[in-house]
């Protein structure tokens, strides 16, 4: 069973960048991975999608503002967000579903979560 840990999490001003990261315990290549967030008083959702080809996919509030890319040599996952605005104040998640998978935002699909990392906007 795949062991996920987020970090990089933080206070940050609006407009500020943030750099989320997901360790993986173990060979992310064959995993399908997400980041998804929590935000107080709200349901979980999708922030963003990779497959295992690199195909992306991204939530509509985020688009143009957050990147997902993957290191496989390093069993790891990121998620670049810049202009962050108050809205993006969540714990974020990231999750892994094994292969065969593709771009799915169903949350229900994967099967592996971290225990979240808190970002924090502030204006």
């Amino acid at each position: 069973q795949v062991r996920l840990t987020e970090s990089g999490g933080g206070s940050v001003q609006t407009g500020g960048s943030l750099r989320l990261s997901c360790a993986a315990s173990e060979d992310t290549s064959v995993f399908c991975l997400a980041w998804f967030r929590q935000a107080p008083g709200k349901e979980r959702e999708v922030v963003a999608v990779i497959d295992t080809g690199n195909n992306t996919g991204y939530t509509d509030s985020v688009k143009g503002r957050f990147s997902i890319s993957r290191d496989n040599a390093n069993n790891a996952l990121y998620l670049q967000m810049i202009s962050l605005r108050p809205e993006d104040t969540a714990v974020y998640y990231c999750a892994a579903r094994r292969w065969p998978c593709g771009v799915t935002f169903r949350m229900s699909l994967y099967n592996f979560w971290g225990q979240g990392t808190q970002v924090t906007l502030s204006s």
